[in-house]
């Protein structure tokens, strides 16, 4: 019993000893005042969960982390995750990967005005220059914008990586990257598009250049993209100063990669998900496949965020792309799922074979795939 906690005086035995009993008609009146409280207690209570219920899904409040216990959770998704050099990501980023000169400006303004602080680029995409003038005129402080890019292949060489960050740097209107990633798992001789099968084979020369230029303070983090586990293995076998923070990797509903995705959360590897809605020709597919159809009538939100906000509530950090207005602001309001919708779409995604659409492969002229083990 807590200190200093009295129990009420009809608890005390003498005292209901000393007191007359109440006539039975007095007694049934008591009887049913309280049954009468009980009842209306227990209808508020019951309307304010339904009304929590409504709000919870519909509203952006940070939190630690995704909830999957219970049948119909309904905690809210993180907005941020936190990385190993313990900055904190934001989960939800605008890619530019595809926007047009001229597009790509405008987007950026329009993600910035809806919240997005996360902008996910590369030197290859050829439009870092536009987006850094459209950072630049927003008016948004430097701090809290995320600005990640990437190592073309042709660059993988030590003396030819910080030049090629310098230049991302002047074009992007920065003095620093919140996150620099190894493009592809797949060195270039410079200036060709002919295979360094050294560099491809041992990347960690390119790494211990990119942990240089994290000590120089150029860039916060570094990562890799469109590694599977036998290339990420075979980078972590180093001795590594700085861990990979991120890999970006093709990741939607026609290419969830579980095994992927479980083996980087068994390894402290954040995913992070492009083309989430499925290759361009795949997207319109994907907003119409019934349970996510089902899943965002249900929840009063549209397609697209159903799928968007799954990717958040499985973990990883989710780069949807696009240059119209409306789709941008969409895409960034995430929803937290109840538990059995989002297990739902977890079934939906794994009951067809993996549908990969972006394998530059045969287009490099490489007499392997890129995405199985490399041929040592």
């Amino acid at each position: 019993m807590p200190t200093g906690y009295k129990p009420l005086s009809t608890h005390d035995p003498e005292q209901l000893a000393a007191t007359p009993p109440l006539p039975k008609s007095e007694q049934r009146k008591t009887v049913l005042r309280h049954l009468a409280r009980i009842a209306l207690a227990m209808t508020i209570l019951f309307a304010g969960a339904r009304l929590f219920a409504r709000t919870s899904i519909k509203l952006r409040v940070p939190a630690a982390g995704p909830c999957h216990s219970g049948a119909r959770n309904l905690s809210s998704l993180p907005t941020h995750y936190t990385l190993p050099s313990g900055d904190k990501i934001p989960a939800v980023a605008l890619g530019v990967w595809q926007a047009a000169p001229g597009e790509v400006g405008s987007a950026v303004k329009t993600a910035l005005n809806a919240g997005y602080r996360h902008i996910d680029g590369a030197w290859i995409y050829r439009n870092e220059a536009e987006v850094g003038q459209a950072l630049k005129e927003s008016g948004v402080p430097r701090e809290e914008l995320w600005l990640t890019s990437k190592l073309w292949n042709t660059f993988h060489a030590p003396e030819d990586i910080e030049p090629a960050l310098d230049e991302t740097l002047s074009s992007l209107q920065t003095d620093y990257l919140d996150l620099y990633l190894i493009h592809w798992p797949i060195a270039f001789k410079k200036g060709t598009s002919t295979l360094d099968e050294a560099l491809t084979a041992n990347p960690y020369p390119t790494w211990q250049k990119l942990e240089e230029l994290v000590e120089k303070g150029k860039i916060r983090n570094i990562g890799i993209s469109n590694f599977n586990i036998q290339r990420i293995e075979n980078l972590t076998a180093n001795p590594l100063k700085v861990q990979p923070a991120v890999n970006q990797v093709e990741l939607n509903f026609w290419n969830p990669q579980p095994e992927l995705l479980a083996w980087s959360a068994a390894h402290g590897l954040r995913l992070e998900a492009y083309s989430p809605l499925g290759s361009s020709r795949q997207v319109k597919d994907t907003l119409a496949v019934p349970a996510v159809q089902a899943i965002a009538k249900q929840l009063g939100i549209t397609p697209a965020q159903a799928i968007i906000s799954w990717h958040v509530q499985r973990g990883t950090i989710v780069l949807p792309k696009s240059v119209t207005p409306s789709r941008v602001v969409e895409n960034f309001q995430v929803h937290a799922l109840p538990d059995d919708l989002f297990e739902q779409l977890e079934k939906a995604a794994a009951a067809h074979p993996p549908q990969r659409v972006v394998n530059p492969s045969k287009n490099w002229g490489l007499d392997f795939d890129v995405f199985d083990d490399y041929p040592q």
